[in-house]
């Protein structure tokens, strides 16, 4: 039986907020997708940003980015990641907590094609996460790549995806007198089956 939250016991989490994404798409004015990645440097020191989702796959969730970033180095170092999505208009969160690997392949060479030239362009040009000396440096480095690779940049080698397998997926929803519907999906590992807890507001 369904709650308010619209979360039945035996539904597939992936499903779950793939259909709370596409709810908040039709209300959120900006991003809907993004999300707040939480990383660890090699100290252990906790790092975190946003970053935009761009696939909810059936067992795990995409993202794209420079793979020489803070973030992924990070993450090829620790092999796990954690992020929250939240949207204010439907007073909803998804917290998930997971290993991480690299999404390649055709996949991620149809994800950069499909951006515009300028953000192709642009990925080659950023040294992510590394001093600049100026805006007209990054600007001079953009007219180098643009006449180096012309109106059909391939995908950089540096570049590309980044896919979470969770061991835990948790579902918040908005409660009166702060009384909030929570549900956690939990495995032992990314083979293991689902175990479905409701957790106290």
């Amino acid at each position: 039986m369904a709650n308010r939250t619209g979360i039945f016991k035996g539904d597939d989490p992936f499903r779950i907020a793939q259909r709370w994404l596409d709810e908040a798409a039709e209300r959120e004015v900006n991003d809907p997708n993004a999300i707040a990645l939480s990383t660890v440097d090699a100290d252990g020191l906790p790092n975190a940003r946003m970053v935009l989702l761009k696939e909810i796959a059936p067992d795990g969730f995409v993202f794209y980015t420079n793979y020489e970033s803070a973030k992924g180095v990070e993450l090829a170092h620790s092999g796990k990641a954690a992020f929250v999505m939240h949207w204010k208009s439907l007073r909803r969160q998804v917290r998930v907590r997971g290993n991480v690997a690299r999404f390649e392949g055709p996949e991620a060479d149809a994800y950069y094609k499909s951006r515009s030239l300028k953000s192709r362009l642009g990925a080659w040009a950023s040294r992510q996460s590394r001093p600049l000396g100026g805006r007209a440096a990054l600007m001079a480095e953009v007219a180098k790549v643009s006449a180096r690779h012309g109106t059909n940049p391939p995908r950089p080698p540096f570049w590309g995806g980044f896919k979470i397998t969770p061991v835990e997926i948790e579902f918040w929803a908005d409660g009166e007198f702060r009384l909030h519907d929570r549900f956690v999906w939990r495995r032992e590992g990314v083979e293991s089956e689902w175990k479905i807890t409701r957790l106290n507001p």
